[in-house]
């Protein structure tokens, strides 16, 4: 089950129908099942926070995921700072909600394997970002 929470933010997210879905054929076209996953939306300082703690890196960032996913079943939490996601939508010049959708499939992928350590791995997990992004396209469509 998907889950969309907030640790404090006000952010609500809209499309939750839509969205979830969604991120279930993109976990379900790599071979996998839906377990217990949490978006948790929040701020800078909340996430930085959790980034010095747990990871031990002092800068923000738009999302940390933690993954406690086991035999084919994705579980885990996204921890997405609405901040930044605002900041980087108007960086790179896309709507808030197109970032938001990117950060949101960005975390799953790495529940899936992805990786985005090298130049390598950073290609992969963006073509892979692009086409779930078509599809979420496809859906609301329809």
């Amino acid at each position: 089950m998907i889950r969309f929470l907030n640790e404090d933010h006000p952010f609500r997210i809209t499309n939750k129908l839509i969205l979830k879905r969604w991120l279930n054929e993109v976990i379900a076209s790599f071979g996998f099942s839906t377990g217990d996953i949490q978006i948790i939306f929040c701020t800078d300082e909340y996430l930085l926070n959790v980034n010095r703690k747990y990871l031990s890196h002092d800068y923000f960032t738009d999302i940390i995921t933690f993954d406690d996913s086991s035999e084919g079943k994705l579980n885990g939490d996204l921890l997405i700072s609405i901040d930044r996601v605002k900041e980087n939508s108007i960086e790179f010049g896309v709507s808030f909600e197109d970032e938001l959708n990117r950060v949101i499939v960005h975390g799953i992928l790495h529940l899936i394997g992805f990786k985005d350590k090298s130049n390598q791995e950073q290609k992969k997990i963006r073509e892979a970002e692009n086409r779930a992004l078509l599809k979420l396209k496809e859906l609301i469509i329809r």
